[in-house]
């Protein structure tokens, strides 16, 4: 008896779970702080705007982000293998969605980008970062083979190309995050790098096109290089202000001066802005640095994922969030062209959040599955 209890005591040693407790952690405090964030730069706009309610935005804000929570943590227990049965019907109705979007779409800033029913809004681009990041980690997983030469990449690209055309038409920030995604999912999964490089041109060339197609998007390339004296350079240059006058430690949590209706969108995609002005320096390379972390995590377990459709999941979600935040950072610092990019996790918008809390949620659930021994 005692020789069979210490052979179960090895068994049960070699196969010990795990589950990223540290990843988890770091985004429930990002959300925590984007919601401290969100009410310091809405509450007096709001208060202006909603008849005197300066919880108007958090409590939107925090409502989704606790559903988007709760749908993370209900995510996280399911076996990541449970979507693949859904990946080609989820690919379709999606790219349906998208396309009822362009016809029938509710519009804002002279854009369609919503879908409206019953006074609630919803934007389906941000569903299709998670719809593309599953399809395609199931689609370059199965064709490992293929993707050794070019026509192999191709057809992939090709397989995910609709999906971004239909949201690039009326949203180009969020069409050059699917292609990054797209590209970084089959970059990985393919070792013929040699191929990515006419595929990048083929995007830029892509990319250019739509921004000939619209002439707001080329006056916000002008606003870019001349943010000095253009007059589409406002935003940037309201942002530059604030970024300027923090300073090394800020002014202080909720003394921000240019959230009071100086920077628009100050919650929304400018939020990095105001986190500099108030928190200074300091905060804002303490926010930069827990997003490397997070991503360093999501580096862990995809190199651990028990297969290649795991660890696929876990880089698409991973290039998704790594990114946003770059592109954010960057247009906020004029770095990059203004673009309506949000900060993950931390920026105002509620269908953002809540996808991207479960796109964590499918991370999480391929850490779950990762066994190790001790």
């Amino acid at each position: 008896m005692a020789v069979v209890k210490e052979k179960k005591n090895k068994t049960r040693l070699k196969t010990e779970k795990y589950f990223d407790y540290s990843l988890l952690f770091i985004v429930i405090f990002l959300v925590c702080f984007g919601l401290v964030m969100i009410y310091s730069t809405s509450a007096y706009n709001s208060q202006i705007s909603n008849n005197g309610d300066s919880f108007y935005y958090l409590k939107r804000q925090g409502m989704l982000a606790s559903a988007g929570l709760v749908g993370m943590l209900i995510i996280s227990r399911i076996p990541y293998h449970f979507w693949k049965r859904f990946t080609l019907p989820a690919y379709v109705v999606m790219n349906g969605m998208l396309l009822v979007v362009l016809l029938y779409g509710a519009a804002s800033h002279g854009q369609k980008r919503w879908i409206e029913i019953a006074g609630i809004r919803f934007q389906p681009s941000e569903l299709a970062k998670a719809v593309l990041i599953i399809f395609l980690a199931h689609v370059a997983s199965r064709s490992v083979k293929r993707l050794k030469n070019w026509r192999g990449v191709v057809k992939c690209f090709a397989l995910a190309l609709p999906m971004i055309l239909l949201v690039t038409v009326s949203n180009l920030s969020t069409g050059i995050i699917l292609l990054g995604i797209s590209f970084i999912i089959i970059f990985v999964a393919s070792s013929q790098y040699k191929i990515f490089g006419g595929v990048v041109g083929a995007g830029v060339a892509v990319m250019l096109i739509f921004l000939k197609v619209a002439a707001y998007r080329m006056n916000r390339i002008e606003a870019w290089l001349n943010v000095e004296t253009s007059e589409y350079g406002y935003q940037t240059r309201q942002a530059l202000y604030a970024i300027g006058s923090g300073g090394v430690f800020g002014k202080g949590l909720g003394r921000s001066v240019q959230k009071l209706s100086y920077v628009p969108e100050a919650h929304n995609d400018m939020i990095f802005s105001i986190i500099c002005e108030e928190l200074g320096l300091f905060g804002a390379i303490a926010i930069i640095l827990l997003f490397l972390l997070l991503l360093w995590r999501c580096m862990i377990i995809a190199n651990n994922a028990p297969d290649l459709y795991g660890a696929l999941m876990v880089v698409g979600v991973m290039a998704q969030i790594g990114l946003q935040v770059i592109i954010n950072i960057g247009v906020v610092t004029n770095t990059l062209p203004n673009t309506g990019i949000p900060l993950p996790f931390i920026s105002y918008g509620g269908t953002s959040v809540a996808i991207i809390l479960c796109e964590v949620g499918l991370v999480l659930s391929v850490s779950r599955s990762i066994r190790f021994k001790r």
